[in-house]
């Protein structure tokens, strides 16, 4: 059987092992979170480097790509310092291939229901291709990268401008230390409201999961989340708050949705090429598991 394990900075809480069949291969996913300790995962990526068939980073990213720009995390680079043998992907080669998709699949699946095309995308440069998606099908866009990155109350409404604070703000942020930008381990499970004011005026609440339950007010009746990771806990919140579709970029194992770093590393073991996949071969894999986002109803 392949394997391949997704060691997460992320909550434990999270973790999951799913056996599931990709094209007529038997692979062991796997998500081990290490709550906030990048020395606990760095030391994890070693002791199982050569001994699975891919891995995944989770809870984070190795860096970001804003428009033909890539700018380097480095606080993150030590984290993967171990890994020599076995490939390993953050899951930016998948997101490319399927989050594009993601306003295109909303619409074809909600024909008619939306009425309004506004959409609240928490991190522009977290989610690139998901957040052009939407630009690309005339949508009114709030970008939230200064609000939830850096707890600054100033929306972004032009890509020009979410690829000027890029050039300006990430070669500078990219070295600060991760968890000062992004919830961490424990971090995780934290709800506190805030910039209710631009949840309200959104019709989908778009981008990272962690980014829009840790600030999504009480009463969001009728809107919709386009995410990637969610738990089981993560769909009850939603379900309380009173949001009406739930669609995540990845298909739903045993009651929840993994990365696209744990499904790229999947896709990978499944390939038996031993090396990371380019664009071309996810997106032949992706229409032969004819894999794609997912929609759930859930009021």
């Amino acid at each position: 059987m392949k394997r391949a394990v997704s060691i997460s900075i992320g909550s434990s809480t999270r973790d999951k092992v799913v056996e599931i069949e990709l094209l007529g291969e038997q692979v062991r996913i796997e998500r081990i979170g290490t709550d906030g300790s990048m020395e606990k995962a760095a030391q994890l990526y070693g002791e199982l480097d050569g001994k699975v068939d891919a891995f995944g980073v989770g809870g984070t990213d190795l860096g970001l790509t804003v428009g033909d720009r890539f700018y380097p995390l480095y606080s993150v680079q030590p984290m993967i310092r171990l890994a020599r043998q076995t490939p390993i992907v953050d899951g930016a080669g998948l997101r490319s291939t399927i989050e594009r998709r993601m306003a295109q699949f909303i619409e074809t699946q909600l024909d008619g229901y939306i009425e309004e095309k506004r959409v609240l995308v928490t991190a522009g440069v977290d989610r690139w291709d998901m957040a052009m998606s939407f630009v690309m099908a005339g949508y009114d866009c709030v970008f939230g990268d200064l609000m939830f990155a850096l707890g600054i109350p100033i929306a972004i409404r032009k890509v020009g401008a979410v690829k000027a604070v890029a050039a300006v703000m990430l070669p500078f942020v990219g070295r600060l230390p991760f968890q000062w930008i992004y919830p961490t381990g424990k971090k995780q499970e934290q709800r506190s409201p805030k910039f209710e004011k631009y949840y309200r005026w959104a019709t989908i609440l778009a981008g990272d999961c962690h980014y829009i339950r840790s600030h999504i007010p009480d009463h969001m009746e009728g809107k919709i989340v386009a995410t990637n990771t969610t738990t089981e806990e993560d769909v009850e919140l939603f379900k309380q708050v009173g949001i009406k579709y739930l669609v995540t970029s990845t298909p739903v194992l045993e009651g929840r949705s993994f990365g696209t770093n744990m499904m790229e590393a999947a896709l990978i073991a499944a390939s038996g090429k031993g090396r990371k996949l380019t664009g071309e071969e996810l997106s032949v894999m992706l229409d032969q598991l004819e894999m794609g986002p997912q929609l759930r109803e859930l009021n």
